[in-house]
């Protein structure tokens, strides 16, 4: 199993199929453009930094934008309605976390998540191995939310997103306020991509950094 990030809320997970969430575009936000051609891309909501699907898919790609049950060849896949603010979206729309199962690895992306979690969404999301969570604020949940919710969840790893890096033009924290909630020893830095396998999992929550 591979995951790869290319910036911001965009992750490339390969096994014998190519996920991608949350396409940019990239010079919409001053980073680099996603390079990869996805088998099934999740779409959280339609805004312009998550939603250019047109530079990834191929001819079969299959494209998720709604809520509900898909199943995609082995691939179990589940969205679920959630906010882009703390108004009931008011503010900004409405946001789908996706959680979906790969090769024995179970995935959660929250996309734009504006608020916490009840404890009724938590219990259908546990249990996850891995945890895409945004953390910088402003458009998101911020550092303090992220935590908590990494915390309710108890992810195996927690991978922040959607926080400031080197050419974003999007008025965000960057990733430092939310490591500032955990200990050292519980922070690994893994580059651009990473291949593991389902035993390197911790059987305490990590934080998995991924840089670009």
């Amino acid at each position: 199993m591979r995951i790869r990030w290319h910036g911001h809320s965009c992750f490339e997970i390969e096994n014998e199929k190519v996920v991608v969430t949350d396409p940019h575009d990239g010079k919409s936000i001053g980073i680099r453009s996603p390079n990869v051609k996805g088998d099934i891309v999740l779409v959280s909501h339609d805004h312009f930094d998550h939603n250019a699907v047109r530079l990834i898919e191929k001819g079969e790609t299959k494209v998720i934008r709604e809520p509900g049950e898909h199943q995609i060849n082995d691939i179990e896949i589940r969205g679920i309605k959630t906010y882009h603010d703390e108004e009931d979206g008011k503010k900004r729309g409405e946001n789908i976390v996706y959680i979906f199962k790969t090769d024995g690895l179970s995935f959660c992306h929250l996309g734009d998540l504006g608020h916490e979690l009840s404890g009724d969404l938590i219990e259908k999301i546990k249990p996850i191995d891995f945890l895409f969570i945004p953390v910088g604020g402003t458009f998101t949940v911020g550092p303090e939310e992220a935590a908590n919710i990494v915390d309710e969840i108890e992810p195996a790893i927690a991978v922040p997103m959607h926080f400031k890096v080197g050419g974003l033009s999007l008025d965000i924290k960057n990733v430092q306020p939310f490591l500032d909630k955990y200990p050292d020893e519980k922070i690994h830095k893994v580059g651009v991509e990473l291949d593991f396998l389902k035993t390197d999992l911790p059987e305490e929550t990590e934080v998995w950094v991924f840089s670009l």
